[in-house]
């Protein structure tokens, strides 16, 4: 098959090479409008769950990544400057780029070429494919150009965010919740490499607007978040990498392919990055459609129409989920205040409604115990 595709993050790579692995005879081609030394943010997050799904998947690709990576086995909740560290939630982060440059390797030594600052503008440009792979973002022109057609729909969220690094090398991932006069003010953060860490900076936009945000300069809004957050940098610097606030798109799809076109990874749907699988859907995207091609052969119309049927239940859950934890944060104006540091760990764990008081009390004993001293009615009940 002649296939090509569009954006070479990590789904789009990932396709091509478990396309190419499984017939080298694929013509495959990656388009990517991008530098290949550049790209935006900072590190990115798997689960240690998302990281069993990878190696069940592709042992091979497990262990090219896995030694790339920053790890640590539990997650904190920081409330006003009382930590409250929260167990059994192992994750593990690498560098956006660094990923990136990994796969592209990976990739390039199958014999797949990617054009670099190549911007395709059309689909006219791939009329003699057998099949186009969208793979090139949230804001991905394939899908906006054709809304209609993959009944395309996306939800602005109100919640502003920021994504910045650090030179402190935090030990784990950290939701640190500051309240100011202004509002609270969340911090995302995490070691991606020993001496970086991401530090995405969340606020409300009633926060935002109080602050004056919509007004600063990009240096003003930098040292404003530096002040906000002094206590946790302990004298680090916040970076930059051409940050600017953003709103989150909630993007969701009713018919994943049209034609020969199909969508994956965020151009798909996005999952708030809350929950730390961004990654993990686009490469899990990439899995089911070649699984799709391995189970229909070179029958494109029904490749596509399975890859939709087998993958749909169990992305829409994941993605059910992270829209729940989205909207989490846009309350954290009034749960911040409102809640001790235990309730605010335990209401962070229990946000998406996949997490009950049993499962909380499995993961971490501690923590549950800790809550039902607080609200005595929970501590008889029974583990189910």
């Amino acid at each position: 098959m002649k296939i090509r595709i569009v954006g070479a993050g990590p789904a789009g790579l990932y396709f091509a090479a478990l396309m190419k692995r499984t017939d080298s005879s694929h013509d495959i081609a990656l388009v990517e409008r991008g530098p290949r030394d550049a790209t935006w943010g900072f590190g990115v997050v798997f689960s240690d769950r998302a990281l069993e799904f990878l190696r069940a998947d592709d042992e091979d690709l497990y262990r090219y990544l896995t030694p790339h990576f920053e790890s640590w086995p539990e997650i904190a909740i920081v409330h006003n400057g009382t930590r409250v560290p929260v167990a059994g939630n192992g994750f593990s982060s690498i560098g956006r780029l660094e990923l990136l440059t990994l796969l592209y390797a990976y990739v390039e030594r199958l014999g797949v070429p990617i054009r670099f600052e190549t911007e395709a503008t059309s689909l006219d440009e791939f009329a003699d494919a057998d099949l186009v792979v969208g793979a090139n973002g949230a804001f991905s022109w394939i899908r906006s150009e054709n809304e209609a057609k993959f009944g395309t729909t996306v939800d602005w969220r109100p919640n502003r965010f920021i994504w910045y690094g650090t030179t402190k090398a935090f030990n784990s991932l950290t939701l640190t919740f500051r309240e100011t006069a202004l509002g609270v003010f969340c911090a995302h953060h995490y070691r991606y490499h020993p001496d970086r860490s991401t530090f995405l900076v969340e606020v409300t936009d009633a926060t935002w607007r109080r602050a004056g945000f919509d007004r600063m300069s990009a240096a003003e809004t930098l040292s404003a978040c530096e002040r906000v957050f002094a206590p946790d940098l302990e004298g680090h610097p916040i970076l930059s990498n051409n940050s600017i606030w953003r709103q989150f798109p909630a993007v969701w799809n009713e018919r994943w392919s049209v034609g020969n076109v199909v969508l994956l990874g965020d151009a798909l749907r996005t999952a708030h990055f809350s929950i730390g699988s961004g990654t993990r859907l686009a490469m899990e995207d990439a899995v089911a459609l070649h699984k799709a091609f391995t189970a229909c052969g070179d029958d494109v119309p029904a490749a596509l129409a399975r890859f939709q049927a087998e993958r749909l239940p169990p992305m829409k859950k994941i993605w059910d989920a992270a829209n729940a934890s989205l909207r989490w944060y846009e309350r954290m104006d009034e749960l911040v205040p409102a809640l001790t540091p235990v309730e605010l760990a335990y209401s962070y764990m229990t946000r998406t409604g996949r997490v009950d008081h049993a499962e909380v009390r499995r993961r971490d004993p501690g923590l549950a115990r800790a809550f039902e001293a607080l609200h005595p009615e929970l501590a008889g009940r029974p583990i189910e």
